[in-house]
């Protein structure tokens, strides 16, 4: 007796497609170290075939004025959208960067500059501080583990500064070749 398989195939609206993608955004933005509506915002202004004003904005995702503003000029210190100018309107308009290769080396300096490099000065203030103990071998372990993620520290942020520096091709070359064995 064969077994028939079935297949079912979901039909979704663009429509329907753009909200799943925008509220995921908003979700996977808090992973990268922005908020969820900074991160819906940012979805939104991604997959938006033109410039959107904060008044757009606010309607297509139903957040107050102040949250719209706040967060658009978050996206913008982060250098993730981009205001546009419409002749003949008023009205500030925006546009994401939509380059995903770009926007991944933007997140990556900002969250080296906001996290690793604030992470490195503490430890090396750490590293050259004269620390008071009884305990001779607490001291020098506790050293000895500082000294360990110092370097790692300073290798990571080795390794995004090229990664920044990069083009994208270098990149996927590099990255294939730690996962191919010789």
């Amino acid at each position: 007796m064969k077994v028939q398989k079935l297949s079912y195939i979901c039909v979704m609206t663009l429509s329907e497609a753009k909200i799943k993608f925008i509220n995921s955004w908003g979700n996977f933005g808090s992973q990268w170290g922005i908020n969820k509506t900074m991160g819906q915002i940012h979805g939104l202004l991604l997959v938006s075939e033109n410039v959107l004003s904060a008044e757009d904005i606010m309607e297509h995702l139903q957040i107050s004025r102040g949250n719209a503003n706040m967060n658009i000029r978050g996206l913008m210190d982060w250098g993730l959208v981009y205001k546009e100018t419409v002749l003949g309107e008023r009205k500030e308009f925006f546009i994401a960067e939509k380059d995903i290769w770009i926007v991944a080396k933007r997140v990556v300096k900002v969250r080296q500059e906001k996290e690793l490099i604030t992470m490195l000065r503490i430890l090396e203030e750490l590293n050259n501080e004269k620390i008071e103990c009884n305990d001779e071998k607490a001291e020098e372990a506790f050293k000895h583990t500082i000294g360990d993620i110092e370097k790692f520290a300073k290798q990571a942020d080795t390794m995004l500064t090229r990664v920044q520096n990069a083009n994208e091709n270098w990149f996927w070359k590099s990255l294939i070749k730690l996962f191919i064995k010789k």
